[in-house]
Protein backbone atom coordinates (compact mmCIF):
# COMPACT_ATOMS: atom_id res chain seq x y z
CA UNK A 1 0.00 0.00 0.00
CA UNK A 2 1.41 3.37 -0.96
CA UNK A 3 1.82 6.19 1.52
CA UNK A 4 -0.77 8.28 -0.36
CA UNK A 5 -3.43 5.55 -0.14
CA UNK A 6 -2.77 5.07 3.60
CA UNK A 7 -3.14 8.80 4.22
CA UNK A 8 -6.47 8.84 2.38
CA UNK A 9 -7.84 5.92 4.44
CA UNK A 10 -6.62 7.43 7.72
CA UNK A 11 -8.11 10.81 6.83
CA UNK A 12 -11.47 9.28 5.99
CA UNK A 13 -11.53 7.37 9.28
CA UNK A 14 -10.63 10.48 11.27
CA UNK A 15 -13.30 12.53 9.51
CA UNK A 16 -15.90 9.86 10.21
CA UNK A 17 -14.95 9.77 13.90
CA UNK A 18 -15.12 13.56 14.21
CA UNK A 19 -18.51 13.60 12.48
CA UNK A 20 -19.90 11.01 14.89
CA UNK A 21 -18.68 12.93 17.95
CA UNK A 22 -20.16 16.15 16.61
CA UNK A 23 -23.54 14.55 15.94
CA UNK A 24 -23.59 13.07 19.45
CA UNK A 25 -22.99 16.45 21.08
CA UNK A 26 -25.58 18.09 18.83
CA UNK A 27 -28.21 15.46 19.74
CA UNK A 28 -27.50 15.87 23.46
CA UNK A 29 -28.02 19.60 23.14
CA UNK A 30 -31.35 19.20 21.35
CA UNK A 31 -32.91 16.23 23.15
CA UNK A 32 -31.17 16.18 26.50
CA UNK A 33 -32.98 17.05 29.77
CA UNK A 34 -31.80 18.11 33.19
CA UNK A 35 -32.65 15.99 36.24
CA UNK A 36 -35.06 17.73 38.64
CA UNK A 37 -33.67 19.02 41.91
CA UNK A 38 -36.19 16.83 43.78
CA UNK A 39 -37.49 13.65 42.10
CA UNK A 40 -41.25 13.27 42.01
CA UNK A 41 -44.32 12.66 39.90
CA UNK A 42 -46.68 15.14 38.38
CA UNK A 43 -50.27 14.34 39.30
CA UNK A 44 -52.76 16.06 37.07
CA UNK A 45 -56.06 16.97 38.74
CA UNK A 46 -59.09 17.58 36.59
CA UNK A 47 -61.27 20.29 38.09
CA UNK A 48 -64.99 19.82 37.80
CA UNK A 49 -67.73 22.37 37.77
CA UNK A 50 -68.91 21.85 41.36
CA UNK A 51 -67.94 20.47 44.75
CA UNK A 52 -69.78 18.96 47.67
CA UNK A 53 -70.18 20.19 51.22
CA UNK A 54 -70.65 17.33 53.65
CA UNK A 55 -72.42 17.91 56.94
CA UNK A 56 -71.14 15.85 59.88
CA UNK A 57 -73.16 12.68 60.46
CA UNK A 58 -74.38 13.34 63.99
CA UNK A 59 -77.62 12.17 65.64
CA UNK A 60 -80.54 14.19 64.24
CA UNK A 61 -83.44 15.92 65.97
CA UNK A 62 -85.44 12.85 66.95
CA UNK A 63 -88.49 14.91 67.82
CA UNK A 64 -88.65 15.93 64.16
CA UNK A 65 -87.40 12.95 62.14
CA UNK A 66 -89.29 10.20 63.96
CA UNK A 67 -92.57 11.88 63.09
CA UNK A 68 -91.85 11.42 59.37
CA UNK A 69 -89.69 8.28 59.42
CA UNK A 70 -90.71 5.40 57.15
CA UNK A 71 -91.46 2.49 59.50
CA UNK A 72 -92.15 0.14 56.58
CA UNK A 73 -88.73 0.95 55.14
CA UNK A 74 -87.21 0.22 58.53
CA UNK A 75 -88.93 -3.16 58.56
CA UNK A 76 -87.48 -3.87 55.11
CA UNK A 77 -84.02 -3.08 56.45
CA UNK A 78 -84.54 -5.37 59.42
CA UNK A 79 -85.80 -8.25 57.25
CA UNK A 80 -82.20 -9.14 56.35
CA UNK A 81 -81.41 -9.61 60.06
CA UNK A 82 -84.00 -12.27 60.83
CA UNK A 83 -81.53 -15.11 60.38
CA UNK A 84 -79.75 -13.89 63.53
CA UNK A 85 -82.40 -12.00 65.50
CA UNK A 86 -86.06 -12.28 66.38
CA UNK A 87 -88.10 -9.21 67.20
CA UNK A 88 -91.37 -10.83 68.31
CA UNK A 89 -92.34 -10.54 71.96
CA UNK A 90 -91.03 -13.64 73.73
CA UNK A 91 -89.07 -14.75 70.66
CA UNK A 92 -86.06 -16.99 71.10
CA UNK A 93 -82.49 -15.79 70.96
CA UNK A 94 -80.48 -16.76 67.92
CA UNK A 95 -76.97 -15.85 66.88
CA UNK A 96 -77.94 -12.50 68.30
CA UNK A 97 -80.36 -11.69 71.11
CA UNK A 98 -84.09 -11.12 70.70
CA UNK A 99 -84.43 -7.36 70.23
CA UNK A 100 -88.12 -6.86 70.89
CA UNK A 101 -88.37 -3.66 72.89
CA UNK A 102 -84.68 -2.83 72.43
CA UNK A 103 -85.22 0.96 72.48
CA UNK A 104 -85.46 1.67 76.19
CA UNK A 105 -83.90 -1.63 77.27
CA UNK A 106 -80.62 -1.80 79.16
CA UNK A 107 -77.76 -2.86 76.84
CA UNK A 108 -76.56 -6.42 77.32
CA UNK A 109 -79.51 -7.40 79.52
CA UNK A 110 -81.77 -9.72 77.53
CA UNK A 111 -82.22 -12.97 79.44
CA UNK A 112 -80.53 -16.09 78.17
CA UNK A 113 -78.09 -14.52 75.74
CA UNK A 114 -74.32 -14.71 76.24
CA UNK A 115 -73.22 -11.14 75.53
CA UNK A 116 -69.66 -10.08 74.91
CA UNK A 117 -67.72 -8.58 77.80
CA UNK A 118 -67.59 -5.31 75.87
CA UNK A 119 -71.39 -5.14 75.62
CA UNK A 120 -71.85 -6.06 79.30
CA UNK A 121 -69.42 -3.32 80.31
CA UNK A 122 -71.22 -0.86 78.04
CA UNK A 123 -74.50 -1.76 79.72
CA UNK A 124 -72.97 -1.11 83.12
CA UNK A 125 -72.33 2.50 82.07
CA UNK A 126 -75.37 3.12 79.85
CA UNK A 127 -78.81 2.79 81.45
CA UNK A 128 -80.84 2.22 78.26
CA UNK A 129 -80.58 1.99 74.50
CA UNK A 130 -81.74 5.48 73.56
CA UNK A 131 -82.02 6.88 70.04
CA UNK A 132 -78.57 8.47 70.01
CA UNK A 133 -76.75 5.33 71.15
CA UNK A 134 -78.67 3.10 68.76
CA UNK A 135 -77.88 5.52 65.94
CA UNK A 136 -74.14 5.48 66.61
CA UNK A 137 -74.01 1.73 67.24
CA UNK A 138 -75.85 0.90 64.02
CA UNK A 139 -73.47 3.16 62.10
CA UNK A 140 -70.42 1.08 63.08
CA UNK A 141 -70.93 -1.50 65.84
CA UNK A 142 -67.30 -2.59 66.22
CA UNK A 143 -66.06 0.99 66.21
CA UNK A 144 -68.64 2.24 68.72
CA UNK A 145 -68.27 -0.71 71.12
CA UNK A 146 -64.85 -2.27 70.57
CA UNK A 147 -64.97 -5.98 71.31
CA UNK A 148 -68.66 -6.53 70.55
CA UNK A 149 -69.68 -9.82 68.92
CA UNK A 150 -71.49 -7.76 66.32
CA UNK A 151 -69.45 -8.34 63.16
CA UNK A 152 -71.72 -6.36 60.86
CA UNK A 153 -69.92 -3.41 59.25
CA UNK A 154 -72.78 -1.01 59.97
CA UNK A 155 -75.32 1.16 58.17
CA UNK A 156 -73.60 4.08 56.49
CA UNK A 157 -76.77 5.83 55.26
CA UNK A 158 -78.48 8.04 57.80
CA UNK A 159 -81.99 7.42 56.48
CA UNK A 160 -81.57 3.65 56.93
CA UNK A 161 -80.64 4.11 60.58
CA UNK A 162 -83.50 6.52 61.24
CA UNK A 163 -86.05 4.23 59.58
CA UNK A 164 -84.73 1.17 61.39
CA UNK A 165 -84.86 2.91 64.77
CA UNK A 166 -88.44 3.98 64.03
CA UNK A 167 -89.29 0.35 63.28
CA UNK A 168 -87.58 -0.92 66.45
CA UNK A 169 -89.56 1.65 68.44
CA UNK A 170 -92.76 0.30 66.92
CA UNK A 171 -91.87 -3.19 68.17
CA UNK A 172 -92.11 -2.71 71.92
CA UNK A 173 -89.90 0.34 72.40
CA UNK A 174 -90.46 1.97 75.79
CA UNK A 175 -88.84 5.38 75.43
CA UNK A 176 -91.08 8.32 74.47
CA UNK A 177 -90.44 10.40 71.38
CA UNK A 178 -88.66 13.54 72.58
CA UNK A 179 -89.90 17.05 71.86
CA UNK A 180 -88.35 18.74 68.80
CA UNK A 181 -84.99 20.30 69.58
CA UNK A 182 -84.24 23.37 67.39
CA UNK A 183 -80.58 23.13 68.39
CA UNK A 184 -80.25 19.92 66.38
CA UNK A 185 -80.48 19.61 62.63
CA UNK A 186 -83.51 17.64 61.36
CA UNK A 187 -81.16 15.32 59.48
CA UNK A 188 -77.62 15.48 58.13
CA UNK A 189 -77.63 16.48 54.46
CA UNK A 190 -75.10 16.25 51.68
CA UNK A 191 -75.72 19.33 49.56
CA UNK A 192 -73.89 19.84 46.26
CA UNK A 193 -72.44 23.30 45.73
CA UNK A 194 -73.81 25.08 42.65
CA UNK A 195 -71.83 24.55 39.48
CA UNK A 196 -69.93 27.43 37.95
CA UNK A 197 -72.32 29.80 36.21
CA UNK A 198 -75.42 28.53 37.99
CA UNK A 199 -77.81 31.08 39.42
CA UNK A 200 -77.47 31.51 43.20
CA UNK A 201 -80.31 30.38 45.46
CA UNK A 202 -82.72 33.02 46.66
CA UNK A 203 -81.76 34.60 49.97
CA UNK A 204 -83.37 32.82 52.88
CA UNK A 205 -84.19 29.68 50.88
CA UNK A 206 -83.94 26.54 52.99
CA UNK A 207 -81.36 23.88 52.14
CA UNK A 208 -82.90 20.49 51.31
CA UNK A 209 -82.83 17.96 54.15
CA UNK A 210 -81.82 14.35 53.61
CA UNK A 211 -84.84 12.30 52.53
CA UNK A 212 -85.94 9.36 54.66
CA UNK A 213 -86.47 6.59 52.13
CA UNK A 214 -86.43 2.83 52.00
CA UNK A 215 -83.06 1.22 51.34
CA UNK A 216 -82.81 -2.45 52.39
CA UNK A 217 -79.53 -3.56 53.90
CA UNK A 218 -78.28 -6.28 56.23
CA UNK A 219 -78.47 -4.95 59.77
CA UNK A 220 -78.00 -7.31 62.69
CA UNK A 221 -79.08 -6.13 66.13
CA UNK A 222 -76.93 -5.34 69.16
CA UNK A 223 -75.11 -8.15 70.87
Amino acid sequence: MSELTFNKIAGAALATGLAMIGLGQLSAGIFGSEAPAKPGYLVEVVEEGGSEAVVADTPPDWGTVLATADVAAGEAVFAKCKSCHSIEAGGANGTGPNIHGAPGRKPGSHAGFAYSTAMTEFGAKQAVWDDDHLYEFLKSPAKYIAGTKMSFVGLKKQDERINLIAYLRSQGGTIPVPAPDPARAPAAAVVAAPAAGAAPAAEGAAAPAAAVVAAPAAVPGAK
